[in-house]
């Protein structure tokens, strides 16, 4: 069973290159505080990373 890792946005993507907010759209994030949950792949772990100064993420 693979493990999840829940990612919440904390900081808008508005005045920001437009390449952040593709990345929050790719993994699922629309709206400050929205908190997703989502499989613990190294795919997702890249894009966690581009994006590391805008979210916070647990581990489930």
């Amino acid at each position: 069973m693979a493990t999840e890792v829940k990612v919440t946005l904390k900081r808008s993507p508005i005045g920001r290159k437009e390449y952040f907010s593709k990345v929050l759209k790719g993994l699922g994030l629309k709206r400050l505080h929205q908190t997703v949950t989502l499989k613990d792949t190294p795919e997702i772990r890249g894009m966690i990373r581009k994006v590391e100064h805008m979210v916070t993420v647990e581990d489930c």
